[in-house]
């Protein structure tokens, strides 16, 4: 599977017709359609219902443009980079993140660290916590903040803090009106909505575990993309949600954020590296960052 394949299928499912895909990428159509066909065979399934109007894409289809405007988006960003890279001509030091964790004390760690680090380039990238621990491997990130566990040989990981958890509820809920922390049982009448759905196993799994723990099951589960749409859905009155307690920094008039007695729920926040690296540069950035968190568990 060439990128060149997976940008024309991109083109397609975006225009949803053959023709304006062409003249979007500025090649005929007969050659564009062969390109797909050859990468349908490979995939070994259709990817468009050419029998609708406009075009629709299969459930396999679906599938592979999840993932194809990631892998896109990566690779665009990689170039961007390694321009950005060759121009300035400073060594590069990548920091990898969950987007949940910039709702906390990371965009803090990340200017305190620029300022003791101004003789690297200080590169930022969103990434799953999966992700980047096949970046660390690779050499394209020098360290990852996420709230995944898991073990790793070639891995160091270092809890920075476990951050308590709150429930997402509408303004006019009358879970709002209880007076107290919510016992997770109290949001199973509802749906449950998590996010990230492309990216498995990732926070949703953490959320959904900690449930099965204390023998709930819950039978309405949404699975969205990104925790602004979460939130977005639990305004509309479509369920709840379940998110980290410095979320709350994200203030919208038409939700509430309520504790949870649970102490179960919390969702850690972690560094990781790779194991052995010694850099100067990474001993600066674990030091400002647990003495940041440090701070504020005491607080």
């Amino acid at each position: 599977m060439e990128l060149r394949h997976l940008r024309y299928f991109v083109a397609v499912a975006n225009e949803r017709n053959f023709t304006r895909a062409a003249e979007v990428l500025n090649i005929a159509q007969p050659p564009l359609s062969r390109q797909i066909r050859q990468l349908e065979e490979e995939v070994a399934a259709e990817l468009f219902d050419r029998d609708a109007r406009p075009l629709r894409l299969t459930e396999a289809g679906r599938l592979l443009y999840e993932h194809a405007v990631h892998v896109l988006a990566g690779v665009d960003q990689l170039r961007g980079m390694m321009r950005d890279h060759a121009g300035k001509g400073r060594r590069r030091f990548v920091i990898g993140f969950v987007g949940s964790t910039l709702f906390g004390l990371l965009p803090e760690v990340i200017r305190r660290f620029r300022a003791t680090a101004d003789h690297v380039e200080v590169s930022v990238i969103e990434c799953s916590t999966v992700e980047q621990i096949a970046a660390l491997k690779e050499g394209r990130i020098d360290v990852g903040f996420g709230r995944l566990r898991f073990e790793d040989a070639a891995i160091r990981r270092i809890v920075l803090m476990e951050e308590p958890l709150v429930a997402v509820v509408p303004v006019d809920h009358p879970l709002t009106q209880v007076g107290r922390p919510l016992h997770l049982a109290e949001l199973m009448e509802e749906p449950l909505i998590i996010y990230p759905r492309p990216a498995r196993p990732s926070y949703a799994d953490q959320i959904l575990s900690i449930f099965h723990d204390l023998g709930l099951q819950p039978e309405m589960v949404q699975e969205v993309r990104e925790l602004q749409t979460a939130i977005g859905l639990v305004a509309a009155h479509t369920g709840l949600s379940i998110v980290p307690e410095s979320v709350q920094r994200l203030k919208r008039d038409d939700v509430a954020y309520l504790p949870i007695a649970e102490k179960a729920a919390h969702s850690p926040i972690m560094m990781i590296h790779r194991a052995g690296d010694i850099s100067a540069e990474l001993a600066r950035l674990i030091e400002i960052s647990c003495e940041l968190h440090a701070i504020r568990a005491e607080g």
